[in-house]
Parts: structure tokens; C-alpha cells; sequence
């Protein structure tokens, strides 16, 4: 029988993750039976939400998460051996997986389509989950118009190097807020950004005056907290808000508080929409056909932080916290 390594919680977080809130053991995979597959990781993903959903870390279970995962066996026809497939197995190097719907909500395996020269880690990053929620959280919440000005927090993240180019397709003036002076400068030199700037060296409400002057149409949230709030301060009438995620307060140990935004959401009749990205998984294909294609014609550029080594997942995941990478973090198992 195969043994698989698995990282499981050895102590639950308080705060920021720490590497020994982890430990690796090995469990014997069983034999296959029919509709169930052998997958062997070849990346995993690292993601903000990893660290939200608290309610599902518990001390001795697998930690949550993605992977690009190769089928070594399989007793599915649908599913080939040889083939890729993108699964939430977590961080496994092995799993044997039932390819049918099951009744809790882990969704079933998705086979990894023909990327051609592309690598096959774009499959977590910008033709997967982060690039979907990019694609519906901007274009389906906010519908940016051309000559609007569109603000993105967490800017140099997996999620929020996407939104920006898109808008810049769309035909709008992108400001980025980003934690250093190095994404600053990528997302002005390499992804085209307008204006950029760095949030832990700069006054945000000042900065984003400067840079617009007549107010934000469109904002795509990815951070929360005092950032967000200044953001919203600068919107102009019937700005759109589209919520992604709060990593601002992730590794919190207490709510932080925040300017009181309600005046400016009133006053300026601004809507405001949270989203999980499941929501548009029937229409994710249609989304990365469009954007595999922008990659081709040179519009939509990507950059990918890869920790080499399952057994440095963990750092990967603490570096990503930090906000250490440019666009999206993946470990190369």
C-alpha cells in the first residue's frame, strides 16, 4: 500500500501562524475501489482564505486547501491516468478521491484542460480559483466603465495583480495599494497600474486624492480595516464595492477598529456586495478562455512566488500572511 504525508493542525493559530502549529504524519492509502482515483500532488496552493475559515481547523485534521494533482491510478474512465486535475485535498502529497459529488460541500475534481506552454500552476492561480474571483468579483459586481477610476487593495496579491489588469482592459485609470516599494513598482512598470502606491509609507486618504482627484468609481477590496475605509471616503456618487476578503485581520487576536464608513455609503448611495466566487462555478470555463487569451495577446501578464519542497509548505503559507510574495504563492511538491 502507498503511504501519503499530510500536514495536519497541531495547535490551532492565535495570531499568525507558526511553523510548528503544524506536523506532518503519514496514513496508508487504501486500495481503490470503482469511481475512485490515486492522486500524486505536483503543486499546492497557499491562500488568505486558508486562514479565515477558522471553523474548519481542528487540532489532528488535514489542513484546507488546493492542489494541481496528477491521476497515477484511477478506476474512472472519465478520468485517466496521466491526466491533471485541480482538487481541495489539502496539504497531501497522496490521496485516493471519490470523483463523484459528495454530500458535504467539497466540490469534485476538476481535470486540468490543455494549457499549452502555460504551467500547470496556473491552474490555482490566474486560469483558477484566484483568477474566477478576479473575473466575476470585478466585472459581475462592480461592471467597470471605461474612463472610471478602479482602486484595488492587496494589489500585488494573486487576486488583486488580476482585477487591475482587467480593468485596465476594460478601459479604466487603476490605482493599486500594495505593502512595499517592490509591488509598487511592478504593478506601475510590468502590469501597468496608473498610480500605485505603497500604504505602509504613505497617508492612503491623501495619497488617493492626489492620484484621483475627482473621486473612485470602483472599488475592489481584498485588505478591509482603516485602508478600506479611507478608500471609501474618496468614492464618488453610486461607487461600487465589491468585498473579496479582509486579510488586514486575519491574525488578529481582537477586532480592529475602523472609521465609521456608514455617512459615506449613505450620503454617496454606494453599494456594497460580498461575494464568494462558487457562486459563478458554472460560468469559471467561459471566464478562463477569455483570460488564457489575454495572456496570449500579452494583456493579462502573471507572476507566480513557488517555495520548492512539501515540507516547506508551511513557511510558504506564513511568507504569503506576510504578504512576502508577488501575485500568486504555490508550493512545487
Amino acid at each position: 500500500m502507498s503511504k501519503a504525508r499530510k500536514f495536519v493542525i497541531a495547535r490551532l493559530f492565535k495570531g499568525e501562524p507558526k511553523v510548528d502549529d503544524f506536523s506532518i504524519e503519514k496514513e496508508e492509502l487504501p486500495s481503490l475501489k470503482n469511481g475512485q482515483i490515486l492522486c500524486e500532488a505536483e503543486y499546492i496552493s497557499v491562500d488568505p482564505y486558508q486562514r479565515a475559515y477558522t471553523q474548519r481547523h481542528k487540532v489532528g485534521s488535514t489542513m484546507i486547501g488546493s492542489q494541481v494533482a496528477r491521476i497515477v491510478e484511477s478506476r474512472s474512465p472519465e478520468y485517466p491516468v496521466g491526466r491533471h486535475v485541480v482538487a481541495s485535498l489539502g496539504w497531501r502529497d497522496q490521496t485516493v478521491m471519490s470523483v463523484a459529488p459528495t454530500d458535504d460541500d467539497t466540490l469534485p475534481p476538476v481535470l486540468v484542460p490543455d494549457l499549452g506552454d502555460l504551467p500547470l500552476s496556473l491552474a490555482l492561480g490566474v486560469l483558477g480559483m484566484p483568477g474566477a474571483t478576479a473575473y466575476f468579483g470585478l466585472l459581475d459586481i462592480c461592471d467597470p466603465k471605461p474612463g472610471e477610476v478602479v482602486v484595488v487593495s492587496g494589489a500585488a496579491g494573486a487576486v488583486g495583480s488580476i482585477v487591475g489588469q482587467i480593468a485596465r482592459i476594460k478601459g479604466c485609470k487603476v490605482i493599486g495599494i500594495a505593502g512595499s516599494d517592490i509591488k509598487v513598482k511592478w504593478l506601475k512598470e510590468e502590469l501597468g497600474f496608473d498610480h500605485a502606491f505603497n500604504y505602509k509609507t504613505v497617508n492612503v486618504e491623501k495619497a488617493l486624492k492626489e492620484a484621483a482627484p475627482n473621486g473612485v468609481d470602483v472599488y475592489f477590496d481584498n485588505v478591509g480595516g482603516e485602508q478600506s475605509s479611507a478608500v471609501i471616503a474618496n468614492m464618488r456618487h453610486r461607487g461600487r464595492i465589491s468585498v473579496c476578503g479582509c486579510i488586514s485581520t486575519y491574525n488578529a487576536t481582537k477586532v480592529a477598529m475602523a472609521p465609521v464608513v456608514q455617512m459615506h455609503m449613505v450620503g454617496k448611495e454606494l453599494k456594497m456586495e460580498g461575494f464568494i466566487v462558487t457562486r459563478w462555478l458554472g460560468q469559471w470555463d467561459k471566464a478562463f478562455k477569455e483570460m488564457a487569451q489575454w495572456i496570449k495577446e500579452g494583456k493579462l501578464k502573471y507572476r507566480e512566488t513557488v517555495t520548492e519542497g512539501f515540507e516547506n509548505t508551511p513557511e510558504a503559507f506564513i511568507g504569503m500572511l506576510r504578504g512576502e510574495n508577488l501575485g500568486k504563492a504555490v508550493v512545487k511538491v
